[in-house]
């Protein structure tokens, strides 16, 4: 799955994961920590939506 970010559009795919910020490849979106934000603009985990 991906989730997409509502203010810029990044993606994180959970497949990837987001390793610059300390998240392994295969982490899927709900185990996320809950304080994850957009590496890209700073907003919080609740705004993004399911891709």
């Amino acid at each position: 799955m991906r989730y997409v970010c509502v203010v810029c559009g990044w993606e994180y795919d959970e497949l990837t994961g987001c390793p610059e910020s300390g998240i392994a490849a295969g982490t899927k979106w709900e185990d996320v920590p809950e304080d994850f934000v957009c590496p890209l603009c700073k907003v919080s985990k609740d705004q993004f939506y399911e891709s």
